[in-house]
């Protein structure tokens, strides 16, 4: 027998390619050899939905393209039977006034001559970080097995693979005590529309094996591909046989055709569950290190491969949401600082042939000539068109008319932010002339703590860098710099500065930046406080500064840019803080 995991990638909502998708997977050319064909969860949707799956319109399209694949495939009796196609879809139960009563988030068999079946209801419906699936769906609560060419699959999607203490049931177990009444079974399925986070794929492949073990059966995982918004599906499908893992490509559509295997690996002969990492736990462990030399912790910097995989994460990102939104230029504003010419190098990097992009520098009287040298140097060598868009006149007319309409003069920080208030007035003139897509510059760090001007920097569509810490921008700088030669050194070299008065750098409104980010990881993992922090050996003054700065800049985060995430904990969707608190 042939497994195939299609590791999809559409629109949502894209009724029309779904259904011509699977009449071509339905209709294709078979062999005498048996095929099992798997679809990733909600693959007749796409995922995530959020509010939409309440939506009268989206009910509506979707129960009308249900009922014409039911008719398709109930008029198509004739199609092989020695193939089976599971998919992933919504079950909906209507009231008397036909609004949802429960929805259910379920694995169908699309059964030629009969229509579409469904098989198993997802029990697991996680509720932390970006996932809100209790406010949406209606959890199953039994155990599935099918029978297919004398071969027996337990089915399982998503979630339901994974133990934690913040659920009240275990949909693994449930499939362990069936398997011990019925007998064993020769695989596992599990449709999956798994988001992307640095370290996730390592993390499944070790739970599919520990699952693997248990059951002495192998495990196929399928998984969706697309950027929904600031969240990322990342592929990378795959199947193992307890030892050797087959696996499909990342952030691209792939179909990974295994033949099934037997079972390799070592056995277990009972249930545990005791050793399985709480996923909770897991995914929010603060990403910290120490070492001999330093005596405070630090991120864990990022090697080789690290960089590579992040590169892939932002630049398939920033595509998938560049087309889903329909623009086919960017805009990106040059300061010959290390964030935006790092924006630039990724952005260059991501470009297609019919694309463009242009950047724009705009120097105040405080811009160094470093700064101007910088910017030109990089956009020749990336061959990138550059505008000089001095705003020294508009700044000193601001001032001027400031101060006569006020009678007080502009100065200080009100200074400082209209500087940047009026280069995201000309990015977004020169946006509104090309059609083109602004791309924020601005980190994580300086999200975090609210070091960018509201209206200012802080301005674009989407957010490249929002998820990796200054430390982390280094990192990839260095690699680019190193494997690519595509960021001249001087950017990395530089302190940082805003540029917005005389003088200035970073250092002397922050911490530097390895403590900034520790302690700033520490905080945004949910698993560090204050003391916890302080008794780690950082300074005391100094992480209350940090977490003052932190908690005082949340309006600003609210009103931030689609952010990229690449990690566990980032800021956007998953993170929702009250703005209006005590501390």
């Amino acid at each position: 027998m042939q497994i195939v995991l299609n590791q999809t990638q559409h629109i949502i909502g894209d009724f029309e390619q779904i259904f011509q998708d699977l009449r071509l997977t339905l209709t294709a050319p078979t062999t005498s050899e048996a095929e099992l064909q798997l679809f990733p969860e909600l693959f007749l949707t796409g995922y995530p939905l959020q509010d939409l799956v309440l939506q009268k319109e989206f009910i509506e399209n979707y129960l009308h393209f249900f009922n014409e694949f039911q008719t398709w495939l109930k008029d198509h009796a004739d199609l092989p039977k020695n193939r089976l196609i599971l998919v992933g879809g919504l079950k909906y139960r209507f009231d008397k006034d036909e609004l949802p009563l429960y929805i259910e988030n379920v694995v169908y068999e699309c059964r030629p001559g009969t229509g579409l079946v469904a098989l198993y209801t997802k029990c697991l419906l996680p509720n932390y970080d970006i996932f809100d699936e209790q406010k949406y769906f209606h959890p199953g609560k039994e155990a599935a097995i099918i029978e297919f060419q004398s071969k027996r699959f337990g089915l399982l999607i998503c979630e339901d693979m994974w133990f934690s203490s913040t659920h009240e049931m275990d949909p693994v177990k449930l499939l362990f005590d069936k398997v011990a009444k019925e007998g064993p079974i020769d695989g596992l399925l599990n449709l999956s529309a798994s988001p992307y986070f640095i370290g996730k794929q390592q993390k499944r492949e070790t739970r599919a094996k520990e699952i693997a073990q248990l059951f002495q059966a192998p495990f196929f995982y399928v998984n969706r591909v697309g950027g929904e918004d600031d969240i990322l599906f990342d592929g990378q499908s795959f199947a193992t046989d307890g030892e050797k893992v087959w696996q499909a490509k990342a952030f691209q559509e792939d179909a990974l055709k295994v033949k099934l295997p037997l079972y390799k690996g070592n056995s277990a002969t009972t249930y545990k569950n005791s050793h399985i990492e709480n996923s909770w736990e897991s995914l929010f462990q603060a990403d910290l290190a120490t070492s001999k030399e330093d005596a405070l912790p630090k991120l864990n910097p990022w090697d080789e491969e690290t960089c590579e995989e992040v590169i892939k994460a932002l630049t398939f990102g920033l595509q998938e949401y560049t087309s889903k939104c329909g623009f086919k230029s960017f805009l990106v504003a040059l300061s010959g600082g290390i964030d935006s010419g790092l924006v630039l190098a990724l952005t260059k990097m991501a470009l297609q042939p019919h694309q463009k992009i242009e950047a724009v520098y705009m120097p105040s009287k405080y811009s160094s000539p470093l700064s101007t040298e910088l910017a030109e140097e990089l956009c020749e060598k990336l061959d990138i068109p550059l505008t000089h868009f001095p705003i020294k006149f508009l700044h000193s007319a601001m001032g001027q008319e400031f101060t006569k309409n006020y009678r007080t003069p502009l100065e200080g920080l009100a200074d400082e932010n209209i500087q940047s208030r009026l280069r995201g007035t000309i990015l977004y003139a020169r946006s509104n002339q090309t059609g083109s897509m602004v791309i924020n510059t601005s980190n994580k760090s300086e999200i975090a703590v609210g070091y960018s001007t509201l209206y200012g920097d802080s301005v674009g569509a989407i957010s490249l860098l929002g998820d990796l810490y200054k430390s982390q921008v280094y990192d990839l700088s260095h690699h680019l710099h190193n494997t690519r030669g595509n960021l001249p050194l001087g950017y990395i070299e530089r302190p940082p500065s805003a540029e917005l008065r005389e003088n200035q750098e970073d250092s002397q409104s922050l911490p530097p930046y390895e403590r900034l980010d520790a302690i700033l990881e520490g905080l945004l993992s949910y698993r560090l406080s204050q003391k916890k922090l302080h008794e780690m050996g950082f300074n005391k003054d100094e992480v209350k500064k940090v977490y003052d700065l932190y908690t005082k800049s949340e309006y600003k985060r609210s009103q931030f840019c689609p952010i990229i995430k690449v990690k566990a904990k980032s800021f956007g969707f998953g993170y929702r803080m009250p703005i209006t608190k005590k501390s």
